[in-house]
């Protein structure tokens, strides 16, 4: 039976930036992955969605030439091969991962691995069954789209995120259940490209874990662009009849009915922990999460969990910095802790969002005093050239020590723009210092300095 130091169970972002990690500490390391190297996000999830969001913004630019003062006789898309390029580059990003695995040292097996009383995994595939032993076991298997009762998957007609990604053709209508990154990310594609989209939410708001005034921005633009929103509003039930879907939706007092060609569900995850041994060694889970310390180390000696299978934002990036400082701890380097006030969320629609920190309504409550200040990229120079003036940026700090305590953008590429706030946040900064560190004009990340002016009655372009 071979040994190792760590063994990994899952390759997802938590699971291979673990491995590596490891690897780099001098431990003999492997990982057991089910299905293809990077897990969901390089191969279903963060990745391909991007070029498909790429894809339909190409398109989307194709549609408004005359703005920018070109011409186009003739032009069109190709749902295939838009697909195609998504699964191009996924499987692209997942032979990276295979070099970083052989680059570092790192034994990949194939197969479902499932853990034992003394520390071994037994992993099984279509041509055998073997076992392998760890002194420490990471588990980090991801989590799947979870199922509700109203709307029950057949992978066909009521599906996924994962089934969004390889639709054999265009849907005329659509209706998108949940309104986090997800479904509205989906929504934008499929709008784009001329899909008739419905959007249902639960909550008073889309994107309901937003800021209230990015939550009510982004409605109003989404509307714009012809996509139907239904907030307050909840599935009863669906059925397949003949070729179409039936979704017969509550909304405030009205009941009605919804016909349409597919139904994405989008309404939340559910951690993949079933059958992987975590029961019968008696790790401690609650609330469909394995419970672990601040090194996420379970109940049991030697097992560990990060990623969407503890509590905490389920993000790519915070599985890879979960499994960083795992690894670290184990290695005895006394990590510091994650400070989970301080993930940046994003959402790659158009417009994009990003956030991090506390929104108003959560700093009133736990009792701040604020200040607040929005910056809107109409009056940013670089937005207008570029046609990208939806949107703003909005600031919230502590009034008495000046404490940055929340960031949110809503607009053009403002997911390469958030990681200024997660940075000054972490570096304690105070809005004062923000204010006066030059920021490069015309620049969209001029609106964080003007944002932080208006917050302290010194905006200069409003």
């Amino acid at each position: 039976m071979e040994k190792y130091d760590i063994v990994i169970i899952g390759s997802g972002p938590g699971g291979y930036v673990s491995a590596i990690r490891a690897s780099q500490l001098g431990f003999k390391t492997a990982i057991v992955e089910k299905e293809s190297l990077g897990g969901i996000c390089l191969n279903w999830g963060c990745i391909p969605t991007k070029a498909l969001i790429k894809s339909a913004e190409v398109f989307d630019y194709l549609n408004n030439v005359d703005d920018y003062g070109i011409s186009i006789e003739s032009y069109n898309k190709n749902f295939n091969k838009i697909i195609k390029r998504s699964r191009d580059v996924a499987s692209k990003m997942s032979k990276g991962v295979h070099f970083l695995m052989k680059k570092n040292k790192i034994k990949v097996f194939d197969g479902f691995g499932r853990i034992k009383h003394d520390k071994t995994v037994e992993i099984n595939n279509d041509k055998e069954s073997f076992e392998i032993s760890a002194k420490n076991i990471i588990v980090s298997t991801g989590a799947r789209s979870r199922d509700i009762e109203s709307l029950k998957k057949d992978g066909e007609k009521i599906f996924g995120y994962r089934d969004a990604m390889t639709l054999e053709e265009q849907p005329n209508e659509m209706v998108i259940v949940g309104s986090g990154a997800i479904g509205i990310e989906f929504a934008y594609f499929y709008n784009a490209l001329g899909t008739n989209v419905t959007v249902v939410e639960f909550q008073n708001g889309i994107a309901p874990n937003e800021d209230h005034d990015i939550s009510k921005e982004l409605e109003k633009i989404l509307k714009k662009k012809g996509i139907n929103i239904l907030t307050n509003s909840k599935v009863v039930s669906s059925k397949i009849v003949d070729k179409k879907v039936k979704v017969d939706i509550k909304s405030d007092d009205k009941k009605f009915t919804i016909d349409c060609d597919v139904v994405l569900s989008a309404v939340g995850i559910k951690s993949n922990i079933e059958n992987i041994g975590l029961e019968e060694l008696g790790v401690k889970i609650e609330s469909d999460k394995v419970i672990v310390n601040e090194y996420y180390k379970t109940n049991i000696d030697g097992i560990y969990a990060i990623g969407d299978i503890v509590s905490g934002p389920a993000l790519a990036h915070v599985a890879s910095a979960e499994g960083i400082t795992c690894v670290e701890y184990i290695k005895g380097l006394n990590p510091t802790p994650i400070d989970y006030n301080n993930i940046p969320g994003c959402t790659y629609s158009k417009p994009e969002i990003a956030s991090v920190g506390l929104t108003e309504k959560k700093a009133l409550e736990k009792g701040y005093e604020i200040k607040v200040g929005k910056f809107p990229f109409s009056a940013s120079g670089k937005a207008q050239a570029s046609g990208h003036t939806d949107g703003f940026v909005k600031v919230i700090f502590d009034s008495k020590y000046g404490e940055w305590l929340g960031c949110h953008m809503i607009g053009s590429n403002v997911t390469e723009m958030i990681s200024e706030a997660v940075v000054g946040k972490k570096l304690e900064t105070t809005g004062h210092e923000i204010l006066k560190s030059v920021h490069p004009h015309p620049t969209m990340s001029e609106a964080v300095m003007e944002a932080v002016a208006d917050a302290y009655d010194e905006v200069i372009h409003l």
